[in-house]
């Protein structure tokens, strides 16, 4: 059993052990969702008529409206945090000092302060009658500060050579930045990149705030407006509800992913230049006794010295 680098590998005694832990732990879990499962059965939260009311076409189309405009904010929060983060990025690592106070001040500002406060002072303050925009806003807002601190890392984190080799070339910043350094930093962070956006998409669900009808707001008002045998449909709504939200997710995840594996693959359309072939020195045939191996090479055996293979007469 070889060790590892970052732990000592477990002697037998500690396998079994670790293997009661996870035998017992797996137990105790699948006791406590049986145990949750049971009670909400006896209280008719898993009753079929609780879920039968997604067959209703209003609150499929209320459903649908909301994913809808969920994406709506998405699309512009992600948007807004990406511009945003290049200029805040590039603003942090310029130069003149006023315009890094300024981003670096901007960025450990808006990064402190709860996203929720961020969106509601927004909309109450600006956008009172446009919840969309004031949630797009405080999504881009919070995002981009965090974005702009991912592409400062994967800024700085490119070799110093690329960056002094592109000035000597006689490239102004501007063009070292937009061309050298920034799209590598995007390429080497972009599983963070999407991670975050993730998080944004998630987040939209703090537009209920605001009362936007994204899907929590939804959500919210289906469970609290439909009655079923007496008691509001609030586990089904969550169920549901939170599958399209793991959905969303996981497909933003993978589209992440085949990006991130579409750009490693190189599509240049350079063509590899062949092998260079090493030249034959051809045979000397007018000087007799001439080693076909050419100069300097070992000559017959009965060769004269310094290997040139002249005979001695």
């Amino acid at each position: 059993m070889s060790a590892s680098v970052l732990y000592d590998a477990p002697g037998p005694k500690a396998v079994v052990r670790n293997r009661i832990y996870a035998v017992v732990g797996s137990l105790a879990i699948a006791a406590l969702i049986v145990v949750s499962i049971l009670r909400l059965a006896d209280k008719g939260h898993l009753a079929p008529e609780m879920w039968d009311i997604f067959n209703y076409a209003g609150i499929r189309q209320n459903i649908a409206d909301a994913v809808l405009a969920t994406l709506k904010a998405f699309g512009l929060a992600a948007v807004g945090s990406l511009v945003l983060g290049v200029l805040l990025a590039v603003g942090r690592l310029s130069d003149h000092k006023p315009v890094r106070w300024v981003a670096t001040t901007f960025i450990e500002l808006f990064r402190s302060l709860p996203l929720l406060i961020t969106i509601y002072a927004i909309w109450v303050g600006f956008l009172t009658d446009y919840s969309m925009w004031a949630l797009a806003a405080g999504l881009s807002v919070y995002n981009g500060c965090v974005q702009a601190e991912v592409l400062r890392a994967g800024i700085n984190s490119v070799p110093k050579g690329q960056s002094e080799a592109a000035y000597a070339l006689g490239m102004s910043k501007t063009q070292v930045m937009t061309t050298v350094l920034m799209p590598q930093a995007v390429r080497s962070m972009l599983p963070t990149i999407i991670s975050q956006l993730v998080v944004t998409l998630k987040d939209t669900s703090l537009g209920f705030i605001i009362l936007y009808p994204e899907l929590l707001q939804t959500a919210r008002l289906i469970a609290s407006n439909t009655q079923v045998n007496g008691q509001y449909p609030y586990v089904s709504t969550i169920v549901v509800i939170g599958t399209i939200y793991i959905a969303m997710c996981l497909l933003l995840s993978a589209l992440a992913t085949w990006i991130e594996k579409r750009g490693r693959r190189a599509k240049t359309g350079i063509k590899v230049a062949p092998g260079v072939q090493t030249a034959t020195i051809p045979t000397v045939g007018a000087v007799p006794g001439v080693d076909a191996g050419g100069a300097g090479g070992a000559g017959p055996a009965d060769g004269g010295a310094g290997g040139t293979g002249v005979t001695g007469n």
